[in-house]
C-alpha cells in the first residue's frame, strides 16, 4: 500500500478500509511512516472525520498496539469510569471506594495531570507510600482481595496513542471528535474492564467548552463501546465552575474523604452517588436505580465507602492514618485567605483561572520534568449561587513560595464575580446516554 494514497482518500471523504487503516497506524508505531505524513493524515481526519466503522476500527488497533490488560481472573463483572479532566474534580477518589463497598469491582487505571487538569495518580502519590504503580499479577490480586486497585497507566498501553497523541499537541488536531474519542476508548478498551462509564465534562475549565460539542463526543464513545461489545454510558457534566471545593492534589485527598464521611460539597457527593448508582446497575448488583442510589447514600451514612477507602490505602501500601489525620498529608508553608468586603453572593468562578493558578503554584506540571508539589492548591468555600457574609473568606490560597502566593492572590481575585442579589446554583448533570437514547437533566 502507498502512504500518501491513504492520505489522500481521506482527505477527499473516502472511507478507509481496515487494512489501510492497519497500515498506516502499524506503520507508524514501528517507525515506518514519518511524522510529516502521520500529520497529514491526522489533518485530513480534522477536517473529513470518520465513519462508524472506521472509528471502531482506529479505536481497536489503537488498543491492540501494546499490552491488552486481561482482567478475566477478577472474580464478576468489572465496571471502569473515566473523566475527560476539569478542576476540582476528586470524582474518582469519592466514586471508586463507594462503588466497592456497594460490591462493584473497579480495577482503574488513571492518568497523571494534563495541563490545567488534576491527575488521580498525582493525588494519590500525595498520601505517604501510596503505591501507584503494581505489576499485572498484584493489580488483579488487589481487586479480588479488596474489590478495588487505582493505578497509573503502563508504559506498554496503548502505544499507538502515545505517539499519536504528541504529534496532534503540535499539529494543531487535538480537537477533533474522533481523534479524542478513539484516543480515550482504545485506553479504556485495553485496560480490560467489561464496562465503563464515563464523565465527559464541558465549559470553561474543560478542554470541550461547548455543551453541543461534549454531547456528540459523549455520543461518539458510546457508539464506539457498543460496536466494540463493551457496555458504555457517557454523562455530560458541568466543568463552568469547579466541581468540588478543593483544588490541589493533597488538599483533593482531603476533600474525597470528608465527602465519604458525610460532608463534603452536595455538588460532588451526588454526582458520586449517580455514577456509582450506574456502575451497581451495569454490575448487575442492583436491578433499579432508586434502590442502587439508596444503597450508595447508605454506605456513605454508615461508614462503608471511608472503611473501602482505607482499605485501598492500606493494600497499596499507603498510611491509611491519614483518613483520621490530615496532618500526615503534605503541608504547606503559607496559606492566605481572601475575603469579602460585604455580603455577597458569588456569581461567578472562572474554573480554567483557577486551575492555571494552581498549576503556576506548583500543583501541576508546566513541563514533563517537572516535579508536583502536592501540599500547594485553593480551597473555595462556595460555589455559584453560595452566599459570603462579609469578611468571611471566599477562598484559600496554599503556597510553598512566596512570590508565587503574591502572584496567585491577584489570580484567585479575578477569578470570582460577586452579586448583592441571589444568584441561580448551576446544575452538574446536563445529560446522561445510552446506546439506546439520550437523556438530558
Amino acid at each position: 500500500m502507498l502512504v500518501t494514497e491513504i492520505i489522500r482518500k481521506k482527505r477527499d471523504g473516502d472511507i478507509l478500509s481496515k487494512e489501510e487503516l492497519e497500515f498506516i497506524v502499524n506503520g507508524y508505531v514501528k517507525g515506518e511512516i514519518p511524522d510529516y505524513q502521520m500529520s497529514a493524515f491526522l489533518m485530513a481526519i480534522y477536517f473529513r472525520g470518520m465513519s462508524k466503522e472506521e472509528l471502531v476500527e482506529l479505536t481497536m488497533l489503537m488498543a491492540k498496539s501494546g499490552k491488552m490488560v486481561d482482567l478475566s481472573s477478577i472474580e464478576g463483572i468489572k465496571v471502569d469510569k473515566h473523566s475527560s479532566g476539569g478542576i476540582a474534580d476528586t470524582t474518582t477518589l469519592v466514586l471508586i471506594p463507594l462503588a466497592a463497598s456497594c460490591g462493584v469491582k473497579v480495577a482503574k487505571m488513571s492518568g497523571r495531570g494534563l495541563s490545567h487538569t488534576g491527575g488521580t495518580i498525582d493525588k494519590l502519590e500525595s498520601i505517604p507510600g501510596f503505591k501507584t504503580e503494581l505489576s499485572e499479577d498484584e493489580f488483579v490480586q488487589a481487586v479480588n482481595k479488596v474489590g478495588a486497585a487505582i493505578v497509573g497507566q503502563s508504559e506498554s498501553l496503548v502505544p499507538a496513542d502515545k505517539k499519536i497523541y504528541a504529534l496532534r499537541d503540535v499539529t494543531c488536531t487535538v480537537e477533533s471528535i474522533p481523534l479524542i474519542a478513539s484516543s480515550i476508548m482504545s485506553k479504556k478498551i485495553a485496560a480490560g474492564s467489561d464496562k465503563i462509564i464515563l464523565d465527559v465534562k464541558f465549559g470553561k475549565g474543560a478542554f470541550m467548552k461547548e455543551y453541543e460539542k461534549a454531547k456528540e463526543l459523549a455520543n461518539t464513545m458510546v457508539e464506539i463501546g457498543t460496536l466494540a461489545g463493551r457496555e458504555t454510558v457517557a454523562y455530560v457534566t458541568d466543568m463552568n465552575q469547579p466541581l468540588g471545593l478543593m483544588i490541589g492534589n493533597a488538599l483533593e485527598v482531603i476533600e474525597a474523604i470528608e465527602v465519604l464521611k458525610g460532608k463534603g460539597h452536595e455538588d460532588l457527593k451526588n454526582l458520586c452517588i449517580e455514577f456509582a448508582s450506574e456502575m451497581m446497575i451495569m454490575a448487575g448488583v442492583e436491578k433499579e436505580k432508586k434502590l442502587a442510589q439508596e444503597r450508595a447514600i447508605e454506605s456513605i451514612e454508615k461508614g462503608f465507602a471511608l472503611e473501602k477507602f482505607r482499605e485501598i490505602i492500606k493494600n497499596q501500601g499507603g498510611d491509611p492514618e491519614i483518613v483520621d489525620n490530615y496532618s500526615l498529608l503534605p503541608q504547606a508553608k503559607y496559606t492566605y485567605e481572601l475575603k469579602c468586603d460585604d455580603d455577597m453572593y458569588i456569581k461567578d468562578i472562572d474554573a480554567l483561572k483557577l486551575g492555571l493558578c494552581a498549576l503556576k503554584l506548583g500543583a501541576g506540571r508546566q513541563r514533563k520534568e517537572d516535579k508536583i508539589d502536592y501540599a500547594v492548591g485553593i480551597q473555595l468555600f462556595g460555589k455559584i449561587g453560595d452566599k459570603i457574609a462579609r469578611n468571611m473568606p471566599f477562598a484559600k490560597i496554599y503556597a510553598n513560595d512566596e512570590k508565587r502566593l503574591e502572584e496567585a492572590i491577584s489570580d484567585v481575585k479575578t477569578a470570582f464575580e460577586f452579586s448583592r442579589e441571589p444568584v441561580p446554583k448551576r446544575k452538574v448533570i446536563f445529560a446522561k446516554i445510552t446506546k439506546d437514547d439520550v437523556f438530558e437533566f
